[in-house]
């Protein structure tokens, strides 16, 4: 099969588009045949060499796919041969406590497809079979492959974690992201009080059309300052963060006494400095999420389906060109997500 993978950890120079052998599905998986996958900062890290993060070389990047069931065990419960399907990332042991309960993402031998099992930059992929969902006709193959990790982890954050609630003031940092982007439209589907950044007026303005009502250019402002500004000195009852210590301790500083931070990566440092008595004293929450539960996938699915929900596309690109990809990436150029289409699935 043709696939994007790296044989060492490195720059972006390291990806490679050439041929991989086809993977054999065993008991219980499946066998698709991608036909778009999307693309995530955390494919950035991966490829860079992520600290005690060990993965089998050569290694294929790709959390979110989309595709069609191309061979299937016959002890497998997945849909059958060429049925429309998109894949949930992570895999789990489906025995533990947590498993049993229904939080699956917080089993202690919880992997992710495209993280430490190879993934979606390829024609054909192996996937354990509770991780394959149908997809629905009214969401096409790219729309999928914007889903399972982006709506994923901000549904866990924002539902699961900080709890958001109508009328609550929520800080979303980088609406012009795949997280930011699905953020705002899950805070205005309850109707609270939206301020999101980015790094340009172009991109504000797209993040306010998708429901933000309070737009901030980090680059050109102190968002702290403006926060306290637009909130009259109130401050926000949830942070949504996926940047690290370029904002960290600014972050906390937004929020109002017992507000909550949750936070789901690290793009600007993992290290972030933090004054614990603005915690203590001031009853703060602070998070972490990593994905979602494969029930979520029930959750937003059909609100995709209906309209209701939109995934931000910003352009597909040709799996060879994955390198491309991940410039516009580090870049920051990108609005929403990126995808690779494999050769032949446009």
């Amino acid at each position: 099969m043709k696939a994007v993978y790296f044989s060492e950890h490195g720059g972006i120079d390291k990806l490679t588009y050439g041929e991989l052998p086809d993977p054999e599905p065993g008991p219980n998986e499946v066998l698709v045949r991608v036909r778009a996958c999307g693309i995530n900062h955390a494919d950035r890290w991966i490829r860079q060499g992520w600290p005690m993060l060990r993965v089998p070389l050569p290694f294929t990047l790709g959390q979110d796919i989309a595709g069609e069931v191309a061979v299937t065990s016959s002890a497998s419960e997945a849909p059958p041969v060429g049925a429309r399907v998109i894949v949930s990332p992570g895999v789990s042991c489906g025995r533990c406590e947590r498993c049993c309960s229904g939080w699956d993402n917080l089993c202690a031998r919880y992997q992710l497809i495209g993280k430490t099992i190879p993934g979606g930059y390829a024609e054909l992929v192996k996937v354990p079979a509770p991780n394959v969902f149908p997809l629905a006709p009214e969401i096409s193959f790219v729309t999928g492959a914007c889903l399972p990790a982006v709506f994923g982890t901000t549904w866990n954050m924002i539902f699961d974690q900080a709890k958001l609630q109508p009328g609550e003031w929520i800080l979303i940092h980088a609406g012009g992201s795949g997280v930011g982007s699905a953020a705002i439209q899950l805070a205005r589907m309850i109707g609270a009080n939206i301020i999101t950044t980015a790094g340009t007026d172009e991109k504000l303005e797209k993040a306010k059309a998708l429901g933000a009502h309070y737009g901030i250019n980090y680059k050109t402002h102190d968002f702290l300052r403006e926060v306290r500004r637009i909130t009259k000195k109130r401050g926000v009852d949830v942070v949504i963060e996926h940047i690290g210590e370029d904002v960290w301790e600014r972050s906390l500083l937004c929020l109002v006494t017992g507000g909550r931070l949750v936070t789901c990566g690290a793009s600007s440092g993992f290290l972030p400095k933090t004054d614990l008595r603005h915690v203590f004293f001031r009853n703060l929450e602070i998070m972490g999420a990593t994905a979602g539960s494969r029930s979520i996938m029930h959750r937003f699915l059909p609100l995709v389906a209906q309209g209701r929900l939109q995934p931000v596309l910003d352009r597909t690109l040709p799996l060879r060109e994955a390198p491309d990809a991940h410039r516009l990436l580090e870049g920051r150029q990108q609005f929403g997500k990126l995808v690779l289409l494999p050769e032949g699935s446009a």
